[in-house]
Formats: C-alpha cells, structure tokens, sequence
C-alpha cells in the first residue's frame, strides 16, 4: 500500500469485515474519505467514516514505515455523515478534522476534532447544530490570523435560517464579530433573493436586517427593518423588531458599538504626579496621551475603561470619555451592559452610559445569556436574597433566592432555601428540584452535589440522578468531558481528574490542578511538602493523563489558541500545547506573563512591569525609568530583586549639589523601601513587592510615596506599608511634620481637633472604629500638596483593613496661622 495510491483505495483496504464507506450526503453523495495532515506530521491522514451494523465509525490512517496502519477508530453520532474538511480550527497551523453528522432530516451535528496521541477529541459542545456550514479562515480587522472561523446556518422557518459566525477561543466557541464584515454579505445576498421571491413574509426582512447590521450595512438594514414591522402580526416578535431598530439606528447616530479592535494598547508612565496612563499604537506611539489615572483594554466593542479624578468612564478610541468617569469602578462590558459601582451602590449600564436600573442593589453580576445576578439586600427579615435582571435593567426573575447562579444554555442553578436547590430556566420556571444541602453550577450537563452538609461530593444530571457517587472531599464542575475533584480530608489535598463515568484520568495525587483548556491540565506538587501554602511547581499533562513535561514551571496561565504563558523563576515564556517553550517566540527574564495582542504584539507584565515586545523579542514599548524634573534634578528608577520572590522599585534621586547630601538622601529612600538582604538560594515563605511614586513637586521640594506589600503565603491578605519622603533637593534636608510648623505650636492637638471632627461630621469616614481615634502623633505619617496637608494612618489603626489607609485632607487656609510660612519647609515649594 503505497502513499500513492488513492485514498478511497486505501480506506476500503482497513475496513472492518462487513463494514462499507460512508457517503456525504449531498446532491452528488461522495465517499465519507479525506486526505489531510491532522496529526502536525506533515504528511497527511487518510481519515473516513464507514458504517458497520448500522452505526456509523470515523477511522484514521497514518503512515508509517512505507504503509498506512490504522491509528485511531471511534464512534460516531448520528445516521449520516453531511460535511466532512480539515481547518484549522482550534489554532493556527494545525489541521482539525470537522465532521457534520447527521441527527435529523435537516439538521447535523458539528465535531471539530483533535488529534492526542492517536486520540479523537471533540472540542464541540453536543449541542453544537446546523443546517448548513461553511469553515474558513475569515479575514478580521487585522486580515487572516491562520485559524479558521465557523458560520453555522441553523434553520428557523421556511428557508431562514439564524447565521452565527463562532471560533475557538480560551476553550470555547465564541462570536467572533470581527469577522461579520467579511461573511455577513454572502448572507445578505440570500435574503435579498428571498425578499424579491416573498415580499409578504416578514421573517425573511428580519433576517435581511440583521444581515444588513452585521455587514456594516445600517441604512438598508434600518429600511428592511422597518418593513417587517409594518405587517400586523410580525415575525419572530415586534420586541425583537424593536430592539434591532434601536441598535441599528445607535450605529447610524455614532453610537452604535459595532466589535472593532481599536489597534490600541494601554500603556503607563511616571511623572511628577504619579503613574498616569495613555494608550500606544503598534508601532509603540503615544496616540492617546498619558492623562489618565487607569487604563484598561479596549474592548471588543471598541471601548475601554479608563479613570481620571480617582473615578471611572468608559473612552472611544479617540479617547473621549462617552461615560463620564464617576463610578468607583466599572466592570467590562458583557452581552452589551456593563456594570458600574457608585457610592450608593450596584447598577446596569448600556455601552452609552445610560443607567438601566431603577435604583442601586447591593450586587450584580454581568450579563449571562440576557441574564445577570442581582442581589437586593432588603429583603424581608434583613435577608438577602437573588433574583436574575433582563438587559434593560428590568426585575426579570424576582428576588426570591438564596444563592443564584449564571445561565448557562439557558438554565441556572438556584439555592431556595437549607436543602433545597432547583435548575430554572431563563423566566424562572423550575425545570428541577434537588433535596441537597449543596448543588454545584452546571458543567455540561452534570452538577457536583452534596447530600448532607459537610459530606463527600459527587456528580447528578439535570434531572437529579446520581451519575457519580459522593465520594469526594470536593469537586468542580465538567469542562470538556474532565472534571477535577479532591480525595483528601482533613483539608489537605489529593488532587485528581475523573472523567464522565467517575473513572480516573489522573490520579488523585497532586497537591493542586489547574484545567488550562485546549485539553491541558497544570499539576502541581508543592514546592515544600511541610509547607505545600508556599506554592507549587508545574507539569503539563494532556486530558488522558499523559504528562508532558517535568514539573519545571512555577506559574502557567490558561491555553489560548495553542499557547500559554510560562514562567519557571527565571524567565517568562510562551509554551505550545506539548507544554515545551514555544518556536519564535522570545523569552523574557524575570518572573509573569506573555500575552498576544493584535497586529503582532506581545504585551509583557513581567516583574511587576508592562512593556510590549514583538516576536523577536524587540521591545516596542516601556515604561520610563527616569522621571526628569526641573534640570539638573530627575528621579531614576533602580531594580533590586535578590529573590523570585522579592523585588523592589525604589527610587534614586540625582542633581542634589552636595554629593554627601545626595548619597544620605538615596540610603534613606533604600532603607525605606525596603531594600535590604535577602538569601537568593531559597524559597521563601512570603512575598514582597515595593514600588514608588512622585506624589507632587514644585520649587525644591519633591514628595515621594513608597508602597510595599508584603504577603505571608497561605495568609487571607498581605500587609501593605506607605512611606513619605519630603525632600528639599536644593539642600538634601528631609523633612518631618514638626517642620511645617511654628516652632513651640502646638500643632498636635489643633490637627488632632481637625481630624476629629471629619470623623465626627463627614460620613466618608463613617468606616472609623467607634473610639479608636485618639489623635495624631507628633511624627504623624504625611504628604503634601499644593494646597493641603494631608495626615494618613496604617491600616487597621483606626480603621477594618479595606479601608486601606485613612487619609485627611486639612487646606493650609484652616492652618495658616500655625505654619512656619518663613521656614525652610514651606520656602521649599512656595
């Protein structure tokens, strides 16, 4: 058997005795064989589907030695076979085996196939559907990636059909909007003949319009429209007419949210009033200057979240706040609603910054399949209870929960009272009940439950029967076929991975796992097993077990598109799916993540850095490292990192005349920022982390904050620390509080009455510890600013850890009368 000869020759030669060849179905039906690389071998497969006592089998044939030999043979669903290609649909450059099969006269289901050591998984979900299909890699805003898209034709009424354009994306099939642009007309040209055939038939103009909307179309999508709405009784509902007319008319205004990768990249700097943030291109230009106080992403719709004042907006990629920045902080957006925290409380923002909800709650989720969790906390009795808001900010399942989870394929699991869980669809409607004192959220079909509180755990289908025995200490839910449950008491761990029937995929013998999709799993074994809270080193393993690497890795992120980011202490780096660093791709030393962006950017947050690098390793963009002030003084920034787990920023200050002065001014800034000896040789038990900031400057006088956080592994919370230093850079001098001050006033108790009496009236401080507050000390930690002292506390001091640190703001105006207006200090910047 020669690789020459022809395919459908060799597949009938490894048939089973009494099997024959699959056809696809089809006008002109084919035998059910491909030819095509799946294996990364470069030589390609002979993959077929065949059919053998009334079932049907896909088998793959790989060369080896001179000949093809069977190589893997399973199962497969379904009673035809509809569509059969190779794509690479799970990643770039290497082919996926995609078969249709078919469930129903006109409809199939979708198996995208990965080949794992002479192993087929499918990475579909079972309810992935069609009625026709077309795979290809789609040109998005930046061209091809390498990784091809699906649109799935899914048939409604009539001949329409809903289109959705979905790829594989952090182990999941997702929307993939960016590509609508390119495929969307295809799809406009098939409702077009339909509506010339059938111009009485509403649904035909919907499905136009959103295939109008999708391809960039808004002023024939707003006229097809508005023609289906003018039938009485339109189809799918006026509701949705309705809604689709808003968006498309949102687009034609400018306000409509068309996904758009902006080509932009958040990106700090340090200057003389602290870290503030712009945004860069690819080619590492400053187009949006660095004038915010955050920045995060832009998102798929073209926004970003971004502070300035110490609140939060939301900006446009010209940088322009479209919601103005007066949140405590906003979450990204999701299904087109965003939520948004103020000081009353929890609301729902649509991507115009309107406010959906009719007043604060004391909790919402984002948005699930229309769907959030919110928590309403006046309830009856001072209890808390859940409920579910539709996207316009509406009370669509009342608040009658005890617990309440995301939707999830339109169901949600839902506490509703001690023992009692139910499975409910998306009105509200209870599909199950569940005598439990635990049911965990769904993970494909099955949910982790526990019987009686503080007993093992085991797995039950939707309909409440026990698939998988109790016999866990805990349990998470199903991704991919694989769940991942401890075996052992008394808090400890015993990590393992079951599969579907309960059996082991891996061992229950690791102190933790980490699903990292794509098919991979993270294991760890603790670096020190007498203290296994300091941490873990990481092997890679695939889903049947096989591990893949040593345990070499200390941190590894989630599988995206092939890759995940590695660090082993020393350097940080891409891996591939056989878990080894990954070709062309550089590695950075220091110890936190890679991350692909668009146009061909890595971002790097590495040793607590960002910067933006390309494949070779180039770097576009950094942060600075020198903060120049007035010549001939700047502030530089020094890294001292003796540990992986220990780094410090700290800064040196340059252009002080005296050179003796100088060198006292940067021993002191080193010492309180904790620069100090550390052994290299050992893991430690906690970790640290300093940095600084220019807090202000003007004249001579420069206000450095230094922050470190220290945190004991295994602790609930580290420790932060805050240090002010005042320097006077014409004399090296660095000043106290007393400093400020006439000498022989009585500056403690008048800033002490000062103090108290915000925490008595301004109910900003209503955290305060009822009569903890016994005035401030004569060395009272401090800063300065133009205008104002500003007196801060340690955390827990006076106040629970969250409140960070306590700070009054005293106007020199209310003190001027105390200040030493003639002294060094206050001649220092004034």
């Amino acid at each position: 058997m020669s690789v020459h000869d022809h395919p459908i020759q060799i597949a009938r030669r490894h048939l089973p005795q009494g099997a024959e060849l699959a056809n696809i179905d089809g006008p002109a039906p084919r035998p059910a064989v491909l030819a095509a690389d799946i294996t990364g071998d470069r030589i390609p497969e002979i993959t077929a589907v065949y059919r053998l006592q009334g079932e049907l089998f896909v088998m793959v044939l790989v060369y080896r030695e001179g000949r093809y030999e069977a190589a893997a043979r399973m199962k497969g669903p379904g009673y035809g076979v509809t569509y059969m290609a190779a794509a690479p649909v799970l990643q770039p450059g290497t082919s996926n085996l995609v078969i249709g099969w078919r469930i129903g006269s006109i409809w199939s289901k979708l198996s995208v196939y990965a080949w794992s050591g002479e192993v087929l998984t499918d990475a579909a979900p079972s309810g992935m559907s069609f009625s026709f299909v077309h795979v290809e890699d789609m040109p998005g805003t930046n061209g091809r990636d390498g990784q091809a898209e699906i649109a799935l034709w899914i048939h409604d009424t009539g001949d329409a059909y809903r289109v959705d354009v979905v790829r594989w994306s952090q182990g999941a099939f997702v929307p993939a909007p960016d590509a609508y642009r390119y495929y969307f007309p295809t799809v406009v040209r098939y409702y077009e003949g339909l509506t010339r055939k059938h111009p009485d038939y509403s649904f035909y103009w919907y499905y136009l319009a959103d295939a109008q909307y999708r391809a960039g179309m808004p002023e024939p999508a707003l006229a097809s429209v508005r023609r289906a709405l003018s039938f009485p009784d339109p189809y799918p509902s006026k509701e949705t007419l309705r809604e689709l007319e808003r968006n498309i008319e949102q687009t034609l205004h400018g306000s409509g949210r068309f996904p758009q990768p902006s080509g932009l990249f958040p990106a700090s700097l340090k200057t003389t009033h602290g870290t503030k943030w712009g945004y860069i291109d690819a080619e590492g230009k400053l187009v949006i200057p660095a004038r915010f106080d955050d920045a995060r992403d832009f998102q798929q719709n073209g926004l970003a979240v971004a502070a300035a004042g110490g609140k939060y907006g939301v900006i446009d990629s010209a940088g322009r706040f479209v919601v103005q920045p007066r949140y405590q902080w906003i979450n990204p957006f999701s299904e087109g609603r965003a939520v948004v925290n103020d000081e009353q409380g929890f609301r729902l923002i649509n991507q115009e910054g309107q406010v959906l909800t009719r007043k604060a709650y004391a909790f919402i989720a984002d948005m699930h399949e229309g769907r959030a969790v919110f928590n309403d906390a006046a309830g009856g009795n001072g209890s808390s209870r859940y409920g579910y808001l539709d996207p316009e900010g509406h009370e669509a399942i009342a608040a009658k929960y005890a617990e309440a989870g995301d939707f999830s394929g339109g169901k949600a699991v839902v506490k509703i009272q001690e023992n009692e869980y139910a499975l409910i669809d998306r009105n509200g409607r209870r599909l199950a009940t569940y005598p439990y004192a635990y049911v965990g959220p769904i993970g494909e079909g099955l949910l982790a439950f526990q019987k009686d509180a503080g007993g093992k755990y085991g797995y039950i289908d939707e309909k409440g029967s026990v698939v998988i025995p109790a016999a866990f200490t805990s349990a998470f839910p199903f991704h991919q076929g694989r769940a991942i449950v401890n075996t052992a008491e008394d808090y400890q761990s015993r990590f393992g991975v079951i599969d579907r029937q309960g059996e082991w995929v891996i061992r229950p013998e690791y102190d933790d796992i980490r699903d990292l999709n794509e098919g991979r799993f993270a294991l760890g074994r603790a670096v020190d097993p007498q203290q296994p809270f300091i941490g873990s080193v990481y092997a890679i393993a695939d889903d049947h077990g096989r591990r893949l690497t040593e345990f070499s890795y200390r941190d590894v992120s989630n599988f995206e598109g092939g890759l995940a980011s590695a660090y082993d202490r020393r350097f940080t780096f891409l891996i591939d799916s056989s878990g080894q660093p990954a070709p062309g791709y550089p590695r950075v030393s220091g110890s936190g993540t890679l991350q692909r962006e668009s146009e061909g950017l890595i971002k790097a947050f590495v040793d607590q850095r960002l910067s933006y690098i390309d494949r070779s390793g180039q770097v576009i963009w950094r942060q600075n490292t020198v903060i120049p002030l007035q010549p001939p003084y700047l502030v530089k920034e020094e890294k001292y990192k003796p540990n992986p787990d220990y780094i410090v920023y700290y800064p040196v200050v340059e252009g002080i005349k005296d050179p003796a002065a100088q060198r006292s001014v940067n021993a002191k800034l080193k010492e309180l920022s904790q620069v100090k000896p550390v052994p290299a040789d050992q893991t430690l038990d906690y970790t640290y982390t300093g940095d600084f900031e220019v807090l202000f400057y003007k004249q001579n006088l420069l206000v450095l904050e230094l922050d470190g956080y220290r945190y004991p592994l295994g602790a609930a919370h580290g420790m932060p620390t805050k240090a002010f230093a005042l320097i006077d850079l014409a004399t090296g001098r660095m000043y106290g509080l007393k400093d400020l001050f006439k000498p022989g006033s009585d500056y403690v108790k008048r800033l002490s009455d000062i103090v108290g009496r915000q925490i008595e009236e301004d109910p900003q401080y209503s955290y305060v510890f009822p009569g903890s507050y016994k005035g401030i000390s004569p060395d009272q930690s401090f800063y300065v600013t133009e205008d104002a002292l500003h007196l801060v506390f340690e955390p827990y001091e006076i106040a629970p850890y969250a409140a960070g640190f306590p700070t009054f703001t005293i106007p020199f105006a209310q003190i001027r009368d105390l200040i030493d207006t003639t002294g060094a200090f206050w001649k220092a910047f004034h």
